[in-house]
């Protein structure tokens, strides 16, 4: 049975957040690299850095957390489609998150990216994981 990378990341960020973990060591490999650079890009973590230790790369994350509201989360993550059930979706279909505060991460024909750039691309694909 093979290994659900996405899920396994997707959970150690969310225990981690929830438990106020500053920060994630999580292994490194092309479909996490991107998914990880648009948590960057939209804002949801603070810093990432490749460590390489024993032939592996590794992905270090920075954590936001908010002091304002210690016991509120502020990083909610989803996982989708899966390798037992794909959920797919056209352009048109895209779900918003929470009226479009939120973001769906989506792996397309032309590389993973955000539901916006999705429907701008006008190219639909399959649905990773809401975050919001």
């Amino acid at each position: 049975m093979g290994r659900d990378t996405i899920a396994e990341v997707i959970t150690s960020i969310r225990n981690a957040d929830m438990d106020k973990k500053r920060v994630v060591r999580i292994t490194a490999t092309n479909i996490i690299e991107n998914i990880v650079k648009i948590l960057l890009r939209e804002g949801f973590i603070e810093n990432v850095r490749k460590h390489r230790e024993n032939s592996k790369d590794f992905l270090v994350l920075t954590l936001r957390h908010s002091r304002k509201r210690p016991s509120r989360n502020l990083l909610n993550l989803k996982r989708i489609s899966r390798p037992g059930l794909r959920i797919y979706s056209n352009y048109q279909r895209i779900p918003r998150i929470l009226g479009g505060m939120g973001i769906v991460i989506i792996s397309t024909s032309r590389g993973i990216m955000t539901d916006r750039e999705a429907r701008l691309e006008g190219i639909g694909g399959e649905i990773l994981c809401y975050i919001w």
